[in-house]
């Protein structure tokens, strides 16, 4: 597999991969500590339950996976050869 060079990707990827770096940096702590939302936010949805964490780390992983999925797209696109016209 060519490995593409920087000036040929787009910023749809570095953006797609700068998101799902953060979201799954997030998904991550959530199942580390699963008191940060209440931490952070002062608030006690789930009460104590967990529910919210789960919902969090499985939206958050869902999220993380359709967006490595984006970035491989314009990886792939930015590794082809350009189209002689």
């Amino acid at each position: 597999m060519p490995i593409a060079n920087g000036p040929g990707l787009r910023a749809r990827f570095w953006f797609e991969v700068m998101m799902a770096s953060v979201t799954g940096f997030v998904a991550v702590l959530t199942l580390a500590w699963r008191d940060w939302i209440e931490t952070v936010f002062g608030v006690d949805p789930d009460h104590g339950n967990g529910s919210l964490e789960w919902v969090v780390v499985a939206v958050l992983a869902i999220v993380t996976v359709a967006l490595v999925a984006g970035a491989r797209v314009e990886w792939r696109r930015s590794a082809r050869p350009a189209t002689e016209a």
